[in-house]
């Protein structure tokens, strides 16, 4: 009996780390010429910050532009209110709309909703043309693989846990027991390497896209421009919108801002 679960194990390590090693290898595949000679030299603000942390991080840079320009409140407690209906761009009318017709919403409910806008999709298309976004179905199929073969450890795990005590007494459940480890080694060392050889492929931007957020220093030109980087005073707040885009609510000095960005959907829960 225990050999049949012996199978398992092996098939499910086998088949699973198949698909991981296929979904990396069509995730590594360059892109088209035609789209690779689209490529740009520079990035805007939302191009950055979707490179850097995909839609939602648009999102928080919408509405912190918008925030600094009194045009939306962000409470702390984590709640978005809109002041100015007018958007000045189709990611900032599209974030509007998210928030709904009372003016009024929960930062994590925003995000959601603005994930699935037009402008978000009209972007992660223009960019994954452009060569420098990993397109959505690599993401997908990486992020699955990388499941299966952590459920395929789990199931191995399992198995061992009851066809070790099957085998016979003595040497019979230590030569069990060794079998069994070669399918989990084998699975472990798929998640390791794929940790380490296969991360830029579940990332949102490509190898490409790495190397253009690898050279901003201080600023990105303001919404929809391209051009270089901001000056070091920072008056109109360039700096600090590109440190949000590329690393996040993290590089914010401002705690009030850093707390409603890091609202989650449980904290308005009622």
């Amino acid at each position: 009996m225990w050999v049949i679960l012996l199978l398992v194990a092996w098939a499910s390590a086998f088949l699973t780390c198949g698909r991981l090693c296929l979904a990396a290898a069509a995730a590594g595949q360059p892109p088209e010429p035609a789209r690779s000679g689209t490529r740009p030299e520079t990035l805007t603000l939302y191009e950055a910050a979707f490179l850097a942390g995909g839609p939602h991080r648009v999102t928080d840079v919408a509405l912190v532009t918008m925030g600094r320009e009194h045009r939306l409140l962000l409470a702390h407690t984590g709640w978005a209110t809109v002041v100015d209906p007018v958007g000045h761009d189709e990611l900032e009318c599209s974030v509007i709309t998210a928030i709904g017709p009372g003016g009024q919403s929960p930062v994590p409910e925003v995000r959601a909703a603005h994930e699935a806008a037009d402008a978000v999709r009209t972007l992660d298309d223009r960019l994954t043309a452009a060569g420098l976004a990993v397109p959505a179905p690599a993401r997908t199929d990486m992020a699955t693989a990388v499941r299966l073969v952590r459920a395929a450890c789990g199931l191995i795990l399992a198995t061992a846990a009851v066809a070790v005590p099957m085998a016979p007494p003595g040497t019979g459940q230590g030569q069990a027991a060794a079998w069994f480890s070669l399918p989990l080694l084998l699975t472990s060392a798929c998640l390791a390497i794929a940790r380490i050889e296969i991360h830029p492929y579940t990332s949102w931007a490509s190898p490409a896209g790495q190397e253009l957020l690898g050279r901003l220093s201080t600023g990105l030109p303001g919404r929809g421009r391209r051009g270089s980087t901001g000056d070091a005073d920072d008056k109109d707040g360039t700096g600090m919108l590109t440190a949000l885009a590329i690393r996040g609510r993290k590089a914010l000095a401002d705690p009030e801002l850093r707390a409603a960005l890091a609202a989650t959907l449980r904290d308005h829960r009622y």
